[in-house]
């Protein structure tokens, strides 16, 4: 009798067994499908501001990757889209040989984009005059079609260079018609775009974004750290020395 019992009870769990494996099977798939699925959020890069300063060009050069540093760090607090980190762009950039800071034709920046998987392309650039104002124009460039979808563009004091970065990330958002920001998104707080010494704070954070590209964290912790003593609000200097200093422990 026992043994009958047995034989029933383990004939009722592989019977259970092989109607349960179907159902795991799925939800496997299932969940390895939602892992793999591309995201449906558009897809923004972007590329180094061209240097049209027309005075002291060469010492404004470094702005060229600071200002693309913080476009990317003003637009990804828009978390419905997705913004290309500046790290793959650079690695792009020395991989396909072409100049960091240089002009890149409107074709070129389309096949760029196409290969870091966004729809978006922002090609920048600005313009310092001796009195110190600014001007910083923002096109983009549908990666599929290669024409240009929206352009503008910001003007005031480069000492409040943020506050005008987080304006022209608003404007692009609306302009490129990307989903709409997250309930609570303040503008320009993800850049730390009030407080003193922007201008001055902007250009130790470019000079140590290059200091990283030249495989130096020591110098780049260095500058990091005088671009948060200048501007403590530069919240992006801040999170930028944190991950150098971690670098060079």
């Amino acid at each position: 009798m026992l043994t009958t019992t047995l034989a029933r009870g383990s004939f009722r769990a592989m019977v259970l067994a092989a109607l349960s494996l179907p159902i795991a099977l799925a939800t496997s798939a299932a969940t390895a499908a939602a892992q793999t699925a591309p995201s449906s959020r558009p897809t923004v890069a972007v590329l180094y501001f061209t240097n049209g300063a027309i005075s002291n060009n060469a010492d404004y050069a470094p702005l060229s990757k600071g200002l693309a540093e913080m476009m990317i760090t003003e637009l990804s607090a828009n978390t419905n889209i997705r913004v290309v980190e500046r790290d793959r762009l650079q690695a792009l950039l020395e991989e396909q040989n072409l100049g960091a800071s240089g002009r890149v034709e409107k074709e070129t920046a389309a096949k760029l984009g196409k290969t870091l998987g966004a729809l978006h392309m922002l090609m920048g650039s600005f313009v310092i005059d001796p009195k110190e104002r600014i001007r910083m124009d923002v096109r983009a460039i549908n990666t599929e079609t290669s024409e240009l979808e929206y352009a503008t563009s910001v003007t005031g004091k480069a000492e409040n260079m943020l506050e005008l970065l987080a304006q022209l990330g608003t404007k692009l958002n609306a302009g490129l018609k990307l989903p709409a920001v997250p309930a609570g998104f303040q503008e320009g707080a993800a850049v730390g775009a009030k407080g003193p010494n922007q201008l001055r704070s902007m250009m130790l954070v470019s000079r140590a974004i290059e200091a990283q590209d030249r495989k130096n964290p020591a110098q780049a912790v260095a500058l990091y750290k005088e671009a948060v003593q200048a501007n403590p609000s530069n919240a992006r200097a801040k999170t930028l020395l944190a991950s150098a200093e971690r670098t060079v422990k």
